[in-house]
């Protein structure tokens, strides 16, 4: 694994405040506060040990305003972009035998303020989008129309994801609630039944015992508007089976201190509870991403499967606004940690569709690669999403749980809270490295010094550089990050 900020003027010295691969060529989208959307060629720096570098390919100009989110279709054939004031771009690439070129396709207009996340369905037929008018609203893409609006928020959608197999979509806005929405489709029309999502569950609280008293407080569960961000980007595992939520902000009891947390709900059930929480973070987490290659098992861990019953291991990024914990579903503890590498917060990150790189954004106005050297996260398998029914009691490849916690879901489902265990301690800062398992070695992250389309402005401050750490493997790792299981 090597990683580092690529120094050179991605988006004019501006923010950068998106980012995502298209899943076919590989190529690098980015967009920030210059409102324009860039195209960048990613270069393999294995070969000469160095950190990956990028060459500029194109600009997509077209945006008024800053660009808060894109995301490309799972086709390639698309992309959408969502930015201040409302705006919402459909694009269409055109290839010919020369080059390819994206054109404007439409523009959805009915979000009255900025749009600040977007998600496409599995078929890519429609869309959904999040706003700072406290609405989602999923938006047919054959017609350019509104389909459905979705507007139970009293506050900013900042993050919206849609399930793999279409039966539900889940927002998380900055009043504090996570809001799933199941599909019960109305009567079938000529083109066949017609998506209707309705509330069906409303994830906000949890209930805290008062030490030896029989009586119970309600805590939230989510950090409030003062999130120093403008994004809570939640995401769906790419087979269904469970949904990652951030911005958490946990009390282990009533008077302790709020720990931030990323929160686990297992598909089986997504009414009540987290199924597992990821605490520890000094900071905020702001962003989620799964990548989107499953590997097989390793089986080498003492606690095999982990806290994950799957046939296969997912991978997964979770961005607080200074660093990045990359997990997998059959280890406790981290995998790897990223820290030090921006000035501001981070903003946004993607996973390449080969998994051969993880990027991510800042406030700062520079980009961070992480390139992994062949079958370093594991060996690829595909898995099939769609197949089978993954809910209820068909459910085979579960969550597994172990301490339990309780949340206020609305309609009416509460029940009493077990006392949750877990260390107090107060968390170390994180140093700036990167973190691995494997053979001890050492290696200070080279600066790219090679001519990459544009050149860094004179005086600006350079970003952080990383080290690369990596542990004897007969030493225990060195957790930073303890998870806190939760049984049913």
């Amino acid at each position: 694994m090597k990683g580092g900020t690529i120094q050179i003027s991605w988006h004019d010295g501006k923010p950068v405040l998106t980012l995502d691969f298209h899943p076919i060529s590989g190529l690098l989208a980015t967009a920030g506060a210059d409102y324009d959307i860039k195209l960048w060629l990613l270069n393999s720096g294995q070969a000469e040990k160095k950190i990956p570098s990028v060459s500029y390919q194109s600009s997509l100009t077209y945006h008024g305003c800053a660009v808060n989110t894109i995301r490309f279709s799972r086709s390639g054939e698309l992309l959408a972009s969502g930015a201040d004031g409302g705006e919402l771009i459909i694009w269409k690439l055109h290839p010919s035998e020369t080059n390819q070129s994206w054109k404007v396709h439409k523009s959805l207009s009915f979000h009255r303020k900025d749009v600040l996340d977007l998600q496409w369905s599995p078929d890519d037929a429609f869309l959904i989008s999040g706003s700072v008018d406290n609405s989602c609203i999923i938006w047919d893409v054959n017609k350019g129309s509104v389909h459905q609006i979705l507007d139970a928020h009293c506050h900013y959608v900042q993050g919206v994801a849609w399930d793999p197999l279409s039966k539900y979509v889940a927002s998380l806005s900055s009043d504090r609630t996570c809001r799933i929405y199941v599909n019960k489709p109305q009567a079938k029309s000529k083109s066949g039944e017609k998506l209707n999502y309705v509330s069906q569950h409303v994830i906000t609280k949890a209930d805290q015992q008062r030490g030896d008293d029989t009586k119970t407080v309600k805590t939230h569960l989510f950090h409030d508007e003062t999130l120093p961000s403008f994004f809570r980007r939640l995401s769906w595992s790419p087979d269904g089976s469970f949904l990652l939520v951030p911005s958490g902000s946990f009390k282990i009891s009533p008077t302790s201190e709020a720990v931030n947390a990323t929160y686990v709900f297992s598909r089986k059930d997504l009414s009540s509870r987290p199924a597992l929480q990821l605490p520890g973070a000094n900071k905020p987490v702001v962003v989620v991403r799964f990548c989107p290659v499953a590997f097989k098992l390793r089986g080498s861990s003492s606690e095999e499967g982990g806290f994950f019953k799957l046939p296969y291991r997912i991978v997964f990024a979770i961005a607080t606004l200074n660093s990045v914990y990359i997990y997998d579903t059959e280890c406790v503890a981290p995998v790897a940690v990223l820290a030090g590498l921006h000035y501001a917060a981070i903003t946004d990150i993607t996973w390449s569709p080969t998994a051969s790189y993880l990027a991510l954004s800042s406030q700062d106005g520079y980009c961070t690669l992480v390139e992994f050297e062949d079958n370093e996260l594991g060996e690829p398998v595909s898995i099939s999403v769609g197949k089978k029914p993954v809910d209820g009691e068909e459910r085979k490849h579960d969550l597994e749980k172990t301490d339990e916690l309780m949340t206020e879901a609305i309609p009416d489902e509460r029940s009493k809270q077990a006392e949750s265990k877990q260390d107090e301690e107060k968390q170390k800062p994180l140093p700036s490295i990167i973190t691995t398992e494997g053979e001890e070695k050492k290696q200070v992250m080279q600066k790219t010094d090679e001519v990459m389309t544009e050149t860094r402005p004179e005086g600006e401050k350079q970003p952080l550089q990383s080290k690369v750490n990596t542990p004897v493997s007969s030493k225990p790792a060195r957790r930073r990050i303890t998870p806190m299981a939760i049984d049913p």
